[in-house]
């Protein structure tokens, strides 16, 4: 991928992820003052509310993860943990970010790529754990069951195996694009119940 081409999709990724996260607000806003009215009070309304919740905090992660990333754009420790704890709120993954301050924005999309790869290997949930010492990140993933695919993580070490993804994995063809564009190199080491990447 030429780095027009990277560009281009990543300022697609901020467009969309930009223009739905106004609509999700007014529903959400929309929800709550049907709850306030006590007309629309019951389980559809609250399951409403819920996917609405989910799906407004994977926009906003999915906005970090897709979008485009200026060399110096910073993204602050709170925003990060809100973003995290959201999307983990009803989901069978737990992340725990323990990386401190505010981090570049680009390392950022890098982590939460990663962390969508572990998300993948981790059907029946698990623990995810991002921490970061001196300049070396470090992704941590581990669960009772993992489903680590060889050809599929070997992607993130050796690009050239991308092709055939679908879009349902296309973040194993990402992250390693988002690390060489930082100069960082993925390093895997994977075992039967969890994986590291360091990086």
């Amino acid at each position: 991928m030429t780095q027009l081409s990277q560009d281009l999709t990543d300022l697609i990724g901020s467009r969309i992820c930009h223009d739905l996260i106004s609509p999700l607000g007014a529903i959400s806003n929309g929800l709550e003052l049907l709850a306030m009215s006590q007309e629309m009070q019951g389980p559809e309304v609250t399951l409403i509310a819920e996917s609405v919740e989910n799906a407004n905090a994977r926009v906003r992660f999915f906005r970090i993860a897709f979008g485009a990333a200026s060399p110096t754009q910073m993204t602050g420790a709170s925003e990060i943990r809100a973003i995290l704890a959201d999307m983990c709120r009803n989901g069978r993954v737990q992340i725990n970010w323990r990386a401190e301050g505010d981090q570049l924005r680009s390392e950022v999309k890098l982590m939460f790529l990663l962390i969508q790869c572990f998300e993948t290997a981790m059907p029946w949930g698990g623990t995810i754990d991002i921490a970061r010492t001196g300049e070396e990140w470090c992704v941590h993933g581990q669960a009772d069951r993992m489903q680590v695919e060889p050809d599929l993580w070997q992607v993130l070490s050796r690009p050239a195996f991308a092709a055939g993804l679908d879009a349902a994995r296309v973040h194993f063809a990402l992250a390693p694009i988002a690390a060489a564009s930082i100069g960082r190199q993925l390093r895997l080491e994977s075992h039967a119940q969890e994986a590291r990447i360091r990086c």
